[in-house]
């Protein structure tokens, strides 16, 4: 393997900071506060659904899919499950811990806008996906969205499954 005569500097910085774990991993053994690894681990903290921190979260991003699927509040309401004056609680900030219902409904629905980012990479050909009429036997000439919007969970479950089969994936 040729090694170039400069590296960026990312990459010296990158290589400084290896380098000096595994110096310290190894002068240190039994101070390790950390595993050497090459790979990303995921936090061993589990992380708690039922705080309104993380209904905060999750709705802040529901918020900027639902600007980017230019979506009214009649149609937030419906794709989450809840009536109008949770929906503007919400809006104002007031939360408190989300019920296992809506986090699978805001479950299919990221997974959806995933699904759309990689099917379709431009945001406004993903939004006229959700909105034009669809042939696919699933919507019987009706758009993703209204078969969304039929209130079911199973209607964002459907459509979640059809997006992934078109990408190759998995549900």
């Amino acid at each position: 393997m040729e090694i170039p005569d400069k590296l960026s500097p990312y990459t010296d910085t990158a290589l400084i900071y290896v380098h000096l774990r595994i110096i310290i991993a190894m002068t240190f053994p039994e101070k390790r506060p950390f595993q050497m690894s090459a790979l990303l681990r995921a936090s061993d903290r589990p992380v708690d659904l039922r705080t309104p921190a993380s209904a905060a979260a999750a709705m802040r991003t529901f918020w900027r899919l639902a600007d980017a699927w230019s979506l009214s509040a009649a149609e937030q309401m419906t794709l989450l499950g809840v009536g109008r004056s949770t929906l503007y609680q919400w809006k104002q900030g007031r939360f408190a811990a989300l019920d296992r219902h809506v986090l699978e409904r805001l479950s299919y629905l990221f997974g959806i806008h995933a699904a759309l980012q990689i099917l379709l990479p431009v945001p406004e050909r993903a939004t006229q996906w959700l909105r034009k009429p669809n042939s696919a036997p699933l919507f019987g000439g009706r758009s993703a969205l209204d078969r969304m919007l039929g209130g079911q969970v199973a209607d964002l479950f459907v459509v979640r499954q059809y997006l992934d089969a078109q990408r190759g994936g998995k549900a």
